[in-house]
C-alpha cells in the first residue's frame, strides 16, 4: 500500500514591503492547515525581484511572523539563491522548443494592439501578447541576441498545449474540496524569465514547491487564475501537482483588497503602537478574528 505523503504547505511573501493584515491572514491560514493535518508549515522568501527586495524587509517578515506566534523550519529558502536552478528548468523548456526570446517592450505591445479595440485580455486583465517575436527565423533571433538588446523568455502556449493536450484541472481545498477545470491558453504566451531576472514568479514557484515537497499551496484568491499556468508548467517539467487552497482576501472598509503597492500599512505599525497579537488577529476575518 502506497504511503500517504506528509502534508506540507507554505507562506511565501516577497520582501518588498512590510507585511499587512492580508499577509497575516494568509500565514495564519497556512499554519492552521498544517496544524490540522499534522504536517509542516514552511516559510519561503520570494525575492527574485532583486531590484525591490530589501534585507530589512526580510528581517521584518521573520519578526512579524514570530510576533504572531508562528514557527517554521530552518533554513528558510531564499529564491535569490536558486537562479541557476531556474535557468536549468528554462533550458529544459528551450530544448523542447517550448520557450522563445522576446524583445518586445510594453510600448511595443500596446502599439501592436492599439487598432484593435476588442483585443483579448488574460484572466488578470492584461492584454494578451500579440506574438510579435514568436515566429522569428532562427537567424533573425541570433542576430538580435548578438546586437545585445535585452529580452525575456516566453512560453509558446500553442506548442505547450499541443505537448500537454489533456484537460487540466486541480483540487481546490477552500470550502468543500472540489476538482476544477483549468485553461492556461487564456493567458497566452506568458513570461518565463524576465529581461533583468533569469526567472518569473510562474517558473520559480512551481520549481520551489516541488523542491520543498509542498502538497498544498495556500495563497489568496487573487492568485487562483495563475494556477492554470502553474499546473501546465508542472506537466511540462514533470513535477508533482499539489492541491490548492485559495483563501478570501482581506479588504478595507471600501472593499478594496489590501496591498503593499497601494501603500497599506504593515501590521507591525499596529504592534508598535501597543496592540497585542490577539488584538491584531481580532481585526482579521473569521476564523481568526471578527472581520
Amino acid at each position: 500500500m502506497k504511503e500517504a505523503k506528509k502534508f506540507v504547505t507554505r507562506f511565501a511573501p516577497s520582501p518588498n514591503g512590510w507585511l499587512h493584515l492580508g499577509h497575516a491572514y494568509s500565514a495564519l491560514t497556512a499554519a492552521r492547515a498544517a496544524q490540522d493535518a499534522g504536517g509542516d508549515f514552511l516559510l519561503r522568501i520570494e525575492d527574485i525581484d532583486v531590484g525591490r527586495a530589501r534585507p530589512h524587509f526580510v528581517e521584518g517578515i521573520y519578526q512579524d511572523l514570530d510576533w504572531l506566534g508562528l514557527a517554521w523550519p530552518e533554513p528558510v529558502m531564499l529564491q535569490s539563491t536558486r537562479f541557476a536552478i531556474y535557468e536549468a528548468a528554462l533550458a529544459k523548456l528551450r530544448e523542447q522548443e517550448l520557450a522563445y526570446p522576446c524583445w518586445a517592450t510594453r510600448g511595443d505591445i500596446l502599439a501592436a494592439i492599439e487598432a484593435h479595440k476588442d483585443w483579448p485580455r488574460d484572466p488578470d486583465g492584461a492584454p494578451l501578447y500579440p506574438g510579435l517575436y514568436r515566429d522569428l527565423p532562427e537567424s533573425r533571433r541570433k542576430q538580435l541576441m548578438w546586437e545585445g538588446k535585452p529580452y525575456c523568455w516566453r512560453l509558446d502556449m500553442t506548442k505547450a498545449r499541443a505537448r500537454v493536450s489533456e484537460q487540466l484541472s486541480y483540487k481546490e481545498c477552500h470550502g468543500q474540496p472540489e476538482t476544477l477545470p483549468l485553461d492556461p491558453s487564456a493567458f497566452g504566451d506568458v513570461v518565463l524569465a524576465r529581461k533583468d531576472v533569469p526567472t518569473s514568479y510562474h517558473l520559480a514557484v512551481v520549481i520551489d514547491d516541488a523542491a520543498q515537497g509542498v502538497t498544498q499551496v495556500t495563497r489568496g484568491q487573487d492568485l487562483q487564475p495563475a494556477t492554470a499556468i502553474h499546473v501546465l508548467l508542472q506537466k511540462l517539467l514533470e513535477l508533482p501537482q499539489p492541491d490548492y487552497l485559495h483563501h478570501p482576501l482581506v479588504r478595507d472598509v471600501t472593499g478594496r483588497r489590501l496591498s503593499k503597492q497601494a501603500g497599506d500599512n504593515g501590521f507591525r505599525n499596529l504592534r508598535q503602537e501597543g496592540m497585542s497579537a490577539d488584538a491584531v488577529m481580532a481585526l482579521l476575518p473569521p476564523p481568526f478574528g471578527r472581520g
